[in-house]
């Protein structure tokens, strides 16, 4: 039975839209990214104490914090930065979430990945720390533009890294975003990796993200394999299908549904079960 969530900031910058619409479509798990068009990690304690009240009022659970955690560039400064780290742990705790989304930090325009490899590695291993204190899973995300944007970067990191608290999401859109054909080209070397699996599609000839099995993402293949190597995790919803940018994306309600319906009925022709 594999379980669904989402990014629910995609729906509504109100946070009660966004779990009102989340739980009319059945889902039991969200993704928590950003609340009145503010970041998770910046939320005072009042307004996080609101989320969890209405989380509850809605019968949700949090699959993970969407931390922009490792979305700032290579060469900035990292102190104040894995304090953050420690503050999205403490978060995760609050809302009693295993996971936490994070990067592998942004490079210049023209430099060459090998050159800051060892930083990356360094500046992963001490999130992971950070991760192992709070017993909490980093989930790696392969967003475009960061040194773990293609299948053999990402592995090099959950390989040398060598901790069971960092760990892989796979975000397909993104994938193709950086000419990478998901399944063909990145399944099998992260499949040992991989613990969670973001839903988001996209067209490889102008990178324009649609709903999912209407892009070259090979989500079809990519489920049906899942379902074959029984694979038992959370399927985030991240459609993007209104607007995407460096900290986020939106969606809106309708779109957000749209988005849901496709995933679900891709689901479905695959002869999965989902809660």
């Amino acid at each position: 039975m594999w379980t669904l969530s989402g990014f629910v900031d995609e729906i509504s910058p109100d946070f009660t839209e966004q779990c009102r619409v989340a739980a009319g479509l059945g889902l039991r798990y969200v993704e928590l990214r950003s609340a009145w068009d503010v970041n998770i990690l910046d939320l005072d304690s009042e307004r996080l104490d609101t989320m969890k009240a209405t989380l509850a009022g809605h019968d949700l659970e949090v699959s993970s914090i969407g931390s922009p955690i490792g979305k700032i560039f290579i060469d900035d400064d990292f102190g104040p930065h894995l304090a953050r780290m420690r503050h999205a742990a403490e978060v995760a705790h609050f809302f009693d979430a295993p996971y936490v989304r994070i990067f592998s930090f942004f490079l210049r325009p023209g430099t060459d990945p090998a050159a800051h490899r060892d930083e990356v590695i360094d500046r992963m291993r001490e999130l992971a720390r950070v991760a192992e204190e709070a017993d909490l899973v980093l989930l790696h995300e392969n967003e475009k533009e960061i040194y773990g944007d293609v299948p053999a970067r990402c592995l090099d990191i959950v390989r040398s890294v060598g901790s069971p608290h960092l760990r892989l999401a796979w975000d397909a859109a993104n994938f193709v975003q950086v000419g990478v054909r998901p399944y063909a080209e990145g399944y099998e070397i992260l499949r040992p990796h991989l613990a969670y699996v973001q839903i988001k599609d996209a067209r490889a000839a102008d990178g324009t993200v649609v709903p999912a099995g209407e892009g070259d993402g090979e989500l079809a293949e990519t489920m049906r394999a899942l379902h074959h190597d029984g694979f038992d995790g959370f399927f985030s919803l991240e459609p993007h299908l209104a607007a995407g940018h460096a900290t986020g994306g939106f969606s809106g309600p309708e779109q957000f549904r749209r988005a849901w319906r496709a995933f679900t009925d891709l689901l479905r022709t695959e002869g999965i079960e989902y809660a």
